[in-house]
Order: structure tokens, then sequence, then C-alpha cells
């Protein structure tokens, strides 16, 4: 169960409010060429097996910016500062590692949280890197009738503003959940890959041109 809720792609209840306070500035979202939005990619969550079972009660005890309560989460979270990084630590021996802005940063602060739990006494190896999430977002700068786009695209969509204040989109291809915002501020999540943000961006920019609110 350490990475289900990856697998499950569930939406934490206070995500929209992460999305309104981290939205990069105007000049991060907008391309000189060609003109018009572009999406930044705003955190990556990446996994890393250490192939070894791990003491989290120990590591908790000896490392410092992290904290375990067995009784509320079964892993350690420990956080470091460049780059600005935290990690999951579960008894398996695998870490999820989230809040990095580009795969090497992912890549080496994984590497870093490795490097800490070997120092404890353990010996962990990094093994099977993989990026499991990549979120982007972007600001298209015109409003959404989302309550029309959902009768227009009820396959893929889901809108219940009593919920949820986003209408949720999920893309075939390629595959990811794309919440888009009657403010025109969309969040993309669920990417293996940079690509895959931008082609996704480039597959939902004419439907929300659509349903643009005049």
């Amino acid at each position: 169960m350490d990475n289900q809720w990856l697998e499950d792609n569930q939406l934490p209840a206070n995500f929209h409010q992460w999305f309104e306070e981290n939205q990069a500035p105007d000049s991060e979202l907008m391309s000189d060429n060609p003109p018009g939005p572009v999406p930044t990619i705003q955190n990556i969550v990446s996994s890393v097996n250490l192939d070894c079972k791990l003491n989290l009660a120990e590591i908790s005890l000896k490392t410092k910016n992290s904290e375990y309560n067995p009784k509320r989460f079964s892993a350690v979270i420990m956080r470091i500062k460049e780059p600005k990084t935290t990690a999951l630590i579960f008894a398996s021996g695998k870490i999820v590692c989230t809040g990095a802005k580009t795969e090497q940063e992912s890549r080496l602060a994984a590497r870093k949280f490795a490097r800490v739990v070997q120092k404890v006494g353990f010996p962990a190896r990094f093994s099977g890197f993989r990026i499991q999430n990549m979120v982007g977002s972007c600001d298209v700068k015109f409003p959404i009738r989302l309550e029309n786009m959902v009768c227009g695209h009820g396959v893929y969509s889901v809108y219940e503003p009593e919920i949820f204040p986003g209408l949720i989109y999920r893309m075939k291809n390629p595959k990811v959940v794309i919440l888009v915002f009657a403010s025109g501020k969309i969040v993309i999540a669920g990417a293996k890959a940079k690509d895959d943000i931008f082609t996704a961006f480039d597959n939902i920019y004419p439907v929300l041109q659509q349903y643009k609110r005049m």
C-alpha cells in the first residue's frame, strides 16, 4: 500500500488551495515564440528502491529533518533543502520523492535521500529509479464555462462543483488527468514524461477555447 496513492491518482483535499498558492509568475507561463500560454512543471514524483529492509524508527532517530509517526503513516517523512524536496521512506526499502521541478532534480534528490539512509548504516543501493508522476499547470487567461464543457465532453469529464470546484478531464492519449477551473487555470497530472504534459495541453487548449466565457 506504500505507493497506492500514486497508482490511484487521488488528489488531496486541499489540492485546489495548493494550486492557487503555488502558481508560477505570469512571465513563466508565457512563451515568446509561439505566443500564447504554455504549461510549467510544478512537481515531479519519483520512486527508487534501496534493495534492503529498513528500520524506520532508527532512521528517524538518527537523521535530521525527519519525522515518523507509525500510527498516522507507515513511512518516515524526510526533507532536504537542496533541491527542496520531501521523501517518504518505507520499511520495504522504497523511497517516494516529491517536490522537484525537473527530472534531474528529482534524481539528485533521490540519491541524496538514499545516501542519508546509507550513512545510518543500512546497505542501501540506488536501484530502479522511475518518474511516477509529473504535474504541470497553466493559466489560459480566459474564463471557461465548465457546465457547458462537461455537457459536450461528458465521456471524459466529471464536474461536481459541490464536491470539487474544477472539472476533471481524463485524457486517453496521453493518459493524464486535467483539472480545469472556471478562472482559466488548469492542472495536468499523471504524466510520466515532460512531453506528455505539453502534448496534453496542445490537445486540450482548442477544447477550452470552444467553451470560453464571453
